[in-house]
């Protein structure tokens, strides 16, 4: 049991300089560990956002048997209309 013997002061001194660098340490590691686990919910919550729209165009997506031209950004989409096409310009 010799590591109950006092130390010299000398000794004493490096061993706080130690325990204080470890606690400094730590403390940088905790302060890590929480930025990391507020960016692991940020980015959660943008991959449930990304889901939920995904949802949202696959829902608006017709039927395979449906001819209908698809509008998934529902902008205003005038209607083709063929006869329109062949008429000649008058400008």
């Amino acid at each position: 049991m010799s590591d109950l013997t006092p130390l010299p002061s000398g000794d004493l001194s490096v061993l706080e300089i130690s325990v204080q660098r470890v606690t400094d340490k730590l403390s940088i590691v905790a302060e890590a560990v929480k930025k990391l686990t507020a960016e692991r919910t940020q980015l959660e919550n943008k991959i449930e956002d990304a889901q939920k729209r995904i949802q949202h165009i696959l829902s608006r997506l017709p039927e395979q048997s449906d001819g209908r031209q698809l509008n998934l950004l529902g902008e205003a989409v005038p209607p083709n209309n063929p006869e329109d096409d062949n008429e000649p310009t008058t400008h």
